[in-house]
């Protein structure tokens, strides 16, 4: 058919542009990987996120020198080396972008089984590709009208649901007709990701001849000062970790929480992961389990970091059993617990 006659078709005068059907758009957004593991391909990288002032406030005049002359010129090859540990080889990318990718097609089949051909689900990520701007522009062109945007993270922090949906109001900025947005909020609370995630661990200990001493819930970190600025990170950790041990039917004694990934001088909140774990095995806990609750996919957190440098602080001290439960990743009942926030954040569009 040509142009003028879909215009035609759709009540528009001939030479109106080309309109489609109008659809609703779904976008879920992760932080971000490297493109590979060489050193430029993590310089690009971690220039993006250590640039980002919701990840680092300093100011740029005292940051940016440490940033590009120093940081920039040894950190790719730290941080290359481990992402090489982990790398999928076979699709020469890292396992958060494989993982996104699944979680991606398991949303869009839900979805599309709930509502049919009028959603469409795709995924971006903060830092490195595919960008906000890139997604968010591929979805317009389908002719989606409204969009809900879905950061992949349970708890809010600054800077990773505040950042990521920065990103999306920069983009929307460049929109000739923006299309309607609604941010889905934090779901730490969602009893549908509580029971996933205790489901998680319910599994995971079926699997084992024994039983953990206890169950460390490892959240990612952030300093101090960001939560006593008003940051709510610290709270909704600490209220996922309780969810989650009253959802098992635990007492306090068997489940703690601590934090992870700890970067530059000033105070972090505490306790510290690899430091905590330590200290278990000292204190005679020689079997523990850990679990990543502030993270929706595996990724170099908890793939190197916690089966890497934490698991060998436990073992080095003492500690003779390390379990770690993966991320819920792409697991059916995550996929159900996300389909229905997202269907609750579609109210009145569909």
């Amino acid at each position: 058919m040509t142009d003028a006659r879909i215009s035609a078709a759709n009540g528009l005068p001939e030479g109106h542009p080309v309109t489609g059907s109008k659809k609703i758009g779904v976008l879920i957004a992760n932080l971000g990987t490297p493109d590979g593991y060489d050193y430029w391909s993590m310089r690009r990288y971690l220039n993006e996120f250590l640039s980002d002032k919701r990840v680092i406030d300093i100011p740029d005049w005292k940051w940016q020198p440490l940033l590009q002359a120093v940081i920039l010129s040894k950190r790719p090859f730290t941080s290359g080396a481990n992402y090489k540990l982990i790398w999928n080889e076979d699709l020469n990318e890292s396992p958060l972008m494989t993982i996104t990718k699944a979680q991606t097609a398991a949303l869009a089949a839900s979805l599309k089984a709930q509502f049919g051909d009028r959603v469409e689900v795709d995924f971006c990520m903060r830092y490195g590709k595919p960008s906000t701007e890139e997604k968010l522009k591929a979805l317009i062109a389908k002719g989606c009208t409204k969009i809900a945007f879905l950061p992949l993270y349970p708890q809010y922090a600054g800077a990773t649901v505040a950042t990521a949906n920065d990103q999306l109001f920069r983009a929307l900025m460049q929109e000739k007709r923006q299309p309607s947005v609604r941010i889905v909020p934090e779901y730490y609370d969602n009893p549908a990701y509580i029971t996933a995630l205790a489901g998680s661990v319910t599994r995971a200990y079926a699997a084992l001849d024994h039983r953990p001493d206890l169950l460390v819930a490892s959240y990612h970190g952030m300093p101090k000062r960001y939560v006593e600025e008003g940051d709510p990170y610290f709270c909704q950790c600490r209220k996922t970790s309780r969810l989650l041990r009253e959802a098992l039917g635990w007492d306090e004694a068997e489940l703690h929480t601590s934090f992870q990934s700890v970067f530059g001088t000033e105070e972090w909140l505490r306790p510290y992961t690899v430091e905590y774990v330590a200290e278990l095995a000292k204190q005679g806990r020689k079997r523990i389990a850990v679990i990543a609750p502030a993270f929706s996919a595996d990724c170099i957190e908890t793939l190197e970091e916690i089966q890497g440098e934490i698991q060998e602080a436990f073992l080095h001290a003492g500690g003779e059993r390390f379990t770690y439960i993966p991320c819920l990743n792409d697991d059916p009942a995550h996929i159900e617990a996300l389909t229905g926030i997202i269907a609750a954040n579609l109210a009145g569009w569909v």
